[in-house]
């Protein structure tokens, strides 16, 4: 939810972005205009509420959102706590990604659940009531809590928000949390599936922040080029469900049973493809890009830089704000 006077379109640190950069990336995304900021928390990186405090304080316009926090290290309770601590001190400037958490980094670490689907459910219930203010009393599968409450509630309520793919997933997150964060590649063919799968008992209000890939050059062909090997990155089971809604998406395994190295699918790859599965091209043919999946219901768009330097790629992809 940027603010009201910047476009919802916003940008990702990546996850590894060497800490003692990130100053540098959120004030230039800041000053650049953009309207929202994500960081990412992946197994043996950097980690998300740290890096959300420091981008809220580091920034002034910038709506900052955590994708994701796997629920299965979190205790909801002081999960409240360090939630209701970010909120208080910036006020509406905070989304909150809860999520399974990547299967293989779970079990790494002891924490896949029997159940994802009900941890998720536990912890997202209690956490949203604890948020509100009230007394929490739960005896659950995974989540214990007795007469629990927060001394000092936000008044700003921050949405939490599922980062998930599957139809179940997807189905709970439609009835107990306020959007869904979509993984990159988005494009309008997913949301469309996704809005069935998430199903009725989500609201108007409810929230559809989208990543994608961005490579941006005057050059539509160098942007088309440049984008190759990234978009060849995304051939692996995690990103069937994105693929699987395009029209191409039996060509696309035909491709990649012919070409199972990734330089040379990502050589053979027609371009409308790297197009599709990546905002790929001018600012204009971008920002064009960017106007669809507004359309086909994405609430904001997040760009993942891309290149040697990923504070500079800012500049490039600032180009694709209106004004």
């Amino acid at each position: 939810m940027p603010p009201s006077d910047r476009a919802p379109i916003g940008v990702v640190a990546p996850r590894d972005l060497p800490a003692d950069r990130l100053r540098d990336f959120v004030t230039t995304a800041d000053s650049a205009g953009f309207g929202e900021l994500w960081v990412v928390e992946d197994l043996s990186y950097s980690g998300g509420i740290a890096q959300a405090a420091a981008a809220l304080a580091w920034s002034d316009g910038l709506h900052v959102g955590i994708g994701i926090l796997p629920a299965g290290v979190r205790n909801p309770a002081f999960l409240a706590m360090e939630i209701a601590t970010l909120a208080g001190m910036f006020p509406g400037r905070v989304t909150i990604g809860l999520g399974h958490g990547v299967t293989s980094w779970m079990r790494q670490v002891g924490a896949w659940p029997a159940s994802p689907l009900t941890l998720m459910r536990e912890t997202a219930e209690a956490l949203r009531a604890l948020l509100r203010g009230e007394r929490v009393t739960v005896t659950g599968r995974y989540v214990h809590l007795d007469d629990v409450t927060l001394d000092q509630p936000p008044s700003v309520v921050p949405p939490i928000i599922a980062g998930v793919r599957g139809p179940r997933s997807l189905a709970l997150a439609g009835e107990s949390m306020d959007g869904v964060m979509l993984a990159e590649p988005s494009t309008p063919e997913f949301l469309t599936r996704v809005r069935e799968q998430i199903g009725a008992a989500a609201g108007d209000r409810f929230l559809l922040p989208v990543y994608n890939l961005g490579f941006v050059d005057d050059d539509s062909a160098r942007a088309v080029d440049a984008a190759r090997a990234a978009v060849a990155g995304l051939r692996g089971p995690d990103w069937t469900r994105h693929i699987d809604p395009l029209p191409f998406a039996r060509e696309w395994r035909e491709l990649d049973r012919a070409h199972p190295g990734d330089a040379e699918f990502a050589a053979a790859m027609p371009a409308s493809w790297v197009e599709t599965l990546a905002l790929a091209g001018t600012p204009e043919r971008v920002r064009g890009r960017i106007e669809e999946l507004l359309a086909a219901g994405a609430t904001s768009v997040s760009i993942f830089p891309h290149g040697e330097d990923r504070v500079a790629a800012l500049d490039s992809l600032a180009r694709v704000l209106p004004g």
